[in-house]
């Protein structure tokens, strides 16, 4: 096996789940940080996959899967728009290089996102795999992720022996990762859309990872969404982390949040705001059926695990300051 992206929450737990599993001979775990936990037989290549380095390494280790864990999902103080299309784009296309040259490569399972569909107000109730051209792309980050995932089926028509498995994660939450959400829900006071109550869907961090793990296992052709089972509103999500709610109208919402960036507490994506104004749900029928893969925890039951061990953190300063800098 070998992993990008290994310097992650994720892809650090699942190079440490894989390294238990009798049927995995060596796993290899390429980033340029380092893992966020101990390995014990895992064998850590420092290299951007951006960089041609890659193409060099996959033939030697000669493994059979490769696991894309390198997909940025958010912007913060060092990771520029920019760079994350770079690291997004250009690292895939790398990457993909790379297997092309390596024949022994049978698999390739991607973290992707189920940003790709968007957050839409006339959204379905659930988006099905087969929706992501529903809606045109919205953002950088949208259009990011449809050029990877059209990168990726072409490279599956190329090479049809190529097993290729795009799972599209819903955001995940728990007492380990740090996401937007997370840092989101750790504000003193949360702004709201005013008039606005989102339907959200989270994965739990533990059922992220074990769902690599079972498509590493049984890896599929095409898309599967990733996400717990059933949906949970803004404002009840608010009540059971018992966190306030401070509803802003649209120009006063884009304010604050500005200002909370510049604070350095907390990075308001353009998709992330999207999400945070009209939500989003996803049917994970597949996930259950052909991957053989049963969420542990629903998306109520994550939050709740969440609040329970992260109960009395929060961000400073006080979003009290915050409304003083931007008046």
């Amino acid at each position: 096996m070998l992993i990008t992206g290994a310097g992650s929450y994720v892809g650090s737990s699942l190079a440490a789940r894989l390294e238990r599993e009798p049927w995995v001979d060596a796993v290899f775990a390429v980033d340029t940080r380092p893992p966020k936990l101990t390995l014990e037989r895992t064998e850590v290549i420092d290299a951007d996959i951006r960089s041609p380095v890659l193409a060099r390494v996959l033939p030697q280790v000669r493994c059979d899967t490769v696991v894309h864990n390198q997909i940025v999902r958010q912007p913060g103080p060092n990771m520029s728009p920019r760079k994350m299309h770079e690291i997004n784009v250009i690292g895939t296309l790398q990457l993909l290089t790379a297997c092309e040259k390596a024949e022994t490569v049978r698999a390739i399972v991607i973290r992707g996102s189920a940003g790709i569909y968007g957050a839409e107000p006339g959204a379905p109730q659930f988006f099905k795999e087969e929706a992501s051209r529903l809606y045109p792309p919205r953002t950088r980050f949208q259009r990011d992720v449809a050029e990877i995932e059209n990168y990726f089926d072409a490279f599956a028509r190329r090479r049809p022996a190529v097993v290729c498995t795009m799972l599209r994660y819903q955001p995940a939450i728990g007492p380990s990762v740090e996401t937007q959400f997370t840092r989101y829900l750790s504000l003193p006071v949360v702004p709201t859309y005013l008039g606005f109550d989102p339907r959200l869907q989270f994965v739990h961090e533990d059922d992220a990872v074990a769902a690599l793990v079972a498509a590493v296992r049984k890896p599929v052709r095409g898309a599967v969404n990733v996400a717990g089972p059933g949906t949970i509103g803004l404002t009840r999500l608010l009540r059971l982390v018992g966190k306030p709610s401070m509803p802003l109208p649209g120009p006063l919402f884009a304010a604050v949040t500005d200002q909370l960036a510049r604070l350095g507490l907390v990075t308001f994506s353009e998709d992330f705001r999207r999400l945070l104004r009209y939500g989003r749900a996803v049917d994970i029928t597949r996930l259950r059926r052909d991957l053989g893969f049963e969420p542990r925890y629903s998306t109520e039951a994550a939050v709740r695990e969440f609040a329970a061990t992260r109960e009395g953190m929060s961000l400073l300063p006080p979003l009290r300051r915050v409304l003083e800098a931007v008046s």
